[in-house]
């Protein structure tokens, strides 16, 4: 499995990174040009550049930790590749884990040693993120056009539909903490009662986050709450853990 550390990855890890980069200067110098053809300042120009670097920060604490997670058996440079580029964290996380743990029977702690494991991870990663790319600029207007119509008839309505989705999208990640598990330490399929704690504990850190967001006016914890749930509900996973639960 050398070939994840070799030159020639570091190089397309390279490439990519240097056109990713080289795409948002481009478009950082378009932008500031056509603000100062609308008369915008200067200052606020640099003010919404420099805002804009700062609430980057926290959402890419999250895909650093997600980078972490998948570099154990993924090594550094695919996982560095797939989260900065094309994947989502919220995706390419479970897509790897089923792959690994579902079809191979292997921990996402483990190291791989297979080319088939990295192989078949790559493909499900690459072949699962394609439809997003084919739904988007073909039918993402006549979506949200339909979105719109239901709010323009209805306003409570649409508010209901949309809250409808989001909860359908995450009752597919409840799914996957709370169906039962196969472990070669424990005989049978058994619940994660780690996992459904965790799970409770992020929870609970983002409605406190939406307390102080909503009824204390803190809109900077908007662009944090997702790192701080994050981050700490897998300190309170170590603690569980630490407490003998499994």
């Amino acid at each position: 499995m050398e070939f994840l550390t070799s030159w020639w990855m570091y190089a397309l890890a390279g490439f990519v990174m240097t056109f990713v980069i080289s795409q948002s200067i481009f478009f950082l110098v378009k932008a500031s040009a056509r603000a100062r053809e609308l008369g915008i300042s200067q200052k606020d120009i640099n003010k919404t550049i420099t805002s804009s670097m700062i609430f980057s920060i926290a959402p890419s604490v999250a895909i650093l930790l997600g980078l972490v997670t998948l570099a154990k058996s993924l090594g550094i440079i695919i996982p560095w590749i797939r989260l900065s580029v094309l994947g989502a964290v919220t995706y390419e996380l479970p897509a790897a884990v089923n792959v690994v743990s579902g079809v191979f029977g292997l921990s996402m702690g483990d190291t791989v040693s297979s080319h088939q494991v990295i192989v078949t991870v790559l493909w499900v990663m690459t072949l699962g993120i394609i439809p997003p790319l084919i739904i988007i600029p073909l039918f993402l207007k006549k979506i949200q056009s339909g979105v719109l119509s239901i709010h323009q008839r209805d306003k409570e309505w649409g508010e209901h539909f949309m809250n409808a989705m989001f909860l359908g999208m995450i009752s597919a990640f409840l799914g996957y903490v709370l169906a039962p598990r196969i472990s070669p330490l424990v005989e049978g399929y058994y619940i994660s009662i780690t996992a459904i704690l965790t799970l409770i504990t992020s929870a609970l850190i983002m409605v406190i986050c939406g307390i102080f967001v909503n009824k204390y006016k803190q809109e900077w914890l908007k662009s944090y709450a997702i790192p701080f749930a994050m981050i700490g509900s897998m300190l309170m996973a170590i603690f569980y853990t630490y407490l003998g639960v499994r």
